[in-house]
């Protein structure tokens, strides 16, 4: 294993770790050693700085011992590669013309993505903005509270029952009758 000197190579290897941490909920020490090409012993020591900086990393001990990133009760600087970043930001854009009541907030969210990203981002996420859904007058749109409570009860295993309703493209009801199940 070769072990990185310098605080350039910490500082790179702490992203790396953070990273990981990110992509997975509970990781064994041994396969993060493995995956930075570095000691248990100098990832114990990276967890020990990534808490100093705030993240909130719980370890487990034992022979089924890692680390997990932990919710905190803060929220500290996200780490994104590059395909993650383009999928918030496309995330944000379909969500200010698809999902009713968060339309202000996601702009907000989607200009301080696009304020950080590298300007090699900034030009990709640019150019998806005209593909991306465009709002449209018939284009129907999802109610907040409607899109928590129906994934609230998915989450739950709870089973979910609705009835149809029938509006045309501008919101209007027309008559309607649901298709026959067997």
């Amino acid at each position: 294993m070769s072990e990185s000197s310098g605080s350039s190579g910490t500082s790179g290897r702490l992203l790396r770790l953070l990273s990981l941490l990110q992509a997975r909920r509970d990781w064994p020490g041994g396969a993060l050693a493995e995956r930075l090409e570095v000691s248990p012993r100098t990832v114990r020591r990276d967890v020990d700085r990534l808490r100093d900086l705030g993240y909130p990393v719980r370890a487990t001990k034992g022979p089924d011992g890692g680390y997990r990133l932990d919710a905190g009760a803060d929220l500290p600087p996200l780490l994104f590669d590059d395909e993650q970043a383009i999928a918030v930001a496309v995330a944000l854009q379909t969500a200010t013309a698809s999902v009713a009541g968060i339309e202000e907030a996601a702009l907000r969210a989607l200009a301080t993505v696009r304020q950080v990203m590298p300007a090699r981002l900034r030009g990709r996420v640019d150019a998806l903005q005209f593909t991306t859904l465009q709002k449209t007058p018939e284009q129907p749109t999802v109610d907040t509270a409607h899109l928590i409570a129906v994934g609230s009860a998915v989450r739950a295993h709870e089973v979910l029952r609705f009835d149809y309703d029938a509006p045309n493209w501008t919101g209007e009801e027309r008559p309607w009758t649901p298709p026959r199940r067997v």
